[in-house]
């Protein structure tokens, strides 16, 4: 039997700058089947011609390209439906994979039989120069503790849809990574990460990620929004999130030799 179709979910949006990168870091991978479901929101860059150029000599890269602007969720949405993988796997425009990522996550989730897993992952900056820094989760993390944070770096998760379905991507513009992994926890209770860095998340300025003020707001608009609760309860929970992110969290980010 050969090896089962991974189906990678890629949103782009003006990545001319880093999206040939990302598309190299899956060509590059050991493992072969999959297909790469690229969908792209309104860029105004050459990011939509560039990526018509490398699929025409790599059938396995698909573009899809939405009729306005809609946000990551609506293109992650976009390229799941789009998806006929076993394996559903998630890389942005602007980030790396290492060349084993594939084969080293599927074997685990394989040998601990695992219907999702995530890895840790290193930091680099827009010139994609490292940051000396990986991110690292708890080896058995909870729902609880992905309640408070999120652990889970979107570029390494990997779930088994024949045990998930496909799981829907919510339609709010941020932290909709973050609901979907709260899914998948709700049902598996406790998740493993494969104890190895095997991607490199790319750190843009001004981004979401570096701004804490705009965090602090998404992560609120989650526990009212999704998690549906009370104004007096969201706010309890957004002092679970800080204490969590301020205290706990940063025992999770090591400091490491450049490597990329």
């Amino acid at each position: 039997m050969g090896k089962p179709l991974v189906s990678i979910i890629t949103p782009s949006f003006n990545s001319e700058k880093f999206i040939v990168e990302s598309i190299q870091s899956v060509q590059n991978q050991t493992y072969k089947n999959w297909e790469m479901i690229i969908v792209d929101d309104c860029s105004t860059d050459k990011t939509v011609s560039i990526v018509e150029e490398i699929k025409k000599k790599d059938s396995r890269i698909h573009l899809f390209k939405l009729i306005k602007n809609s946000g990551t969720g609506i293109a992650r949405s976009t390229a799941l439906a789009q998806a006929n993988g076993k394996f559903i796997a998630f890389l942005d425009a602007d980030d790396l994979w290492k060349p084993e990522k594939l084969d080293k996550q599927l074997n685990f989730m394989k040998v601990n039989k695992l219907p999702f897993t995530f890895s840790f992952y290193d930091c680099i900056n827009e010139r994609g120069n490292s940051l000396n820094k990986r991110i690292e989760a708890p080896l058995h993390l909870s729902y609880q503790q992905l309640f408070f944070c999120n652990y889970i770096g979107n570029l390494t998760g990997i779930y088994e849809a024949n045990y998930f379905g496909k799981i829907a991507v919510s339609s709010i513009r941020k932290r909709q990574d973050w609901i979907q992994w709260l899914t998948v926890l709700k049902k598996i209770k406790t998740a493993q990460p494969v104890p190895e860095s095997l991607a490199y998340y790319r750190i843009r300025e001004n981004s979401i990620s570096a701004s804490k003020i705009e965090l602090v707001k998404h992560n609120f608009a989650v526990y009212r929004t999704h998690h549906r609760l009370n104004l007096i309860s969201a706010t309890l929970c957004m002092i679970g999130f800080l204490f969590t992110q301020l205290i706990l969290k940063p025992r999770y980010s090591k400091t490491i030799k450049a490597s990329i």
